[in-house]
């Protein structure tokens, strides 16, 4: 009778024993899997070969794998030309949600784009529109990068309108002589090249000329004296240099000086 109760409290303390283990299994598992729910949820920013690329966790407790987002945003994400710079505060921060990341990637692109889309340089200013049209595709921006991307916006709306204007005067320019190279020409087209100088040569000058004016005058920035010989911003021409006055010719007496002036100093 004793040997049976001993064996059948045996039987109960390996069950309780079994059961403790199989919640310990059970607790630990939902506990990897929360985790690595988790995980799989955020989003980190690592530089490889000069670019800034996207993380994205995988299913797992940790790591992490380039993220591959789907096809309607597949050009919002892609990686990000650094131009030689390091990113700050960015990189190693686990963001938990896409509002997040683009608030992070928007700091980025802003910082690439703000000096180039102020440049004069061509080459610098598509690149500034690159990556504006870049930050303007992320939809998580706070009310201040809002401010800040629509002021960069306004911004390079001037700078490319500057640039189409100085291109247009230069056209202008390049086909009023390649016409008089026509009209010069003993070809079939130097009659036809004659009559359209003779017909648009007089508009084109001042065409090119009202360019002219708004690049160099009227796009100074505020207070600015625009170049000299440049028309000012109401039209009108500037006033010419005063002419030195004339050296008195060999022998001839100096002009008086007028009463109560001091005769100068003799070194």
């Amino acid at each position: 009778m004793e040997s049976n109760q001993s064996f059948g409290s045996k039987v109960a303390t390996a069950f309780k024993r079994l059961l403790i283990t199989v919640a310990l299994l059970g607790l630990a598992g939902v506990t990897l899997f929360l985790l690595s729910q988790e995980n799989a949820r955020t989003y980190t920013l690592e530089v490889r070969d000069g670019k800034l690329v996207i993380l994205k966790g995988r299913m797992m407790p940790m790591g992490a794998d380039p993220w591959r987002p789907p096809p309607e945003l597949v050009d919002t994400y892609a990686p990000i030309d650094l131009k030689g710079t390091q990113p700050y505060g960015v990189l190693n921060v686990k963001y938990t949600d896409r509002d997040e990341l683009d608030r992070a990637l928007f700091g980025v692109l802003e910082g690439l784009a703000k000096p180039r889309v102020a440049s004069d340089q061509p080459d610098e200013l598509n690149d500034g529109l690159y990556y504006l049209r870049r930050a303007d595709r992320l939809s998580g921006l706070s009310e201040e990068q809002k401010i800040s991307l629509k002021t960069m916006k306004s911004d390079v709306a001037f700078y490319s309108a500057r640039m189409k204007l100085e291109d247009a005067q230069r056209q202008i320019e390049e086909a009023l002589s390649q016409l008089r190279i026509s009209t010069e020409s003993n070809n079939k087209h130097a009659r036809s090249a004659y009559q359209m100088l003779t017909a648009i040569e007089p508009q084109a000058k001042a065409m090119i000329e009202t360019l002219r004016k708004a690049v160099n005058a009227l796009s100074a920035p505020a207070g600015q004296v625009p170049l000299e010989g440049a028309p000012r911003p109401d039209g009108s021409a500037p006033p010419p240099s005063p002419a030195p006055a004339p050296a008195p010719a060999p022998g001839a007496q100096a002009p008086e000086a007028p009463p109560g002036s001091q005769p100068a100093a003799v070194p």
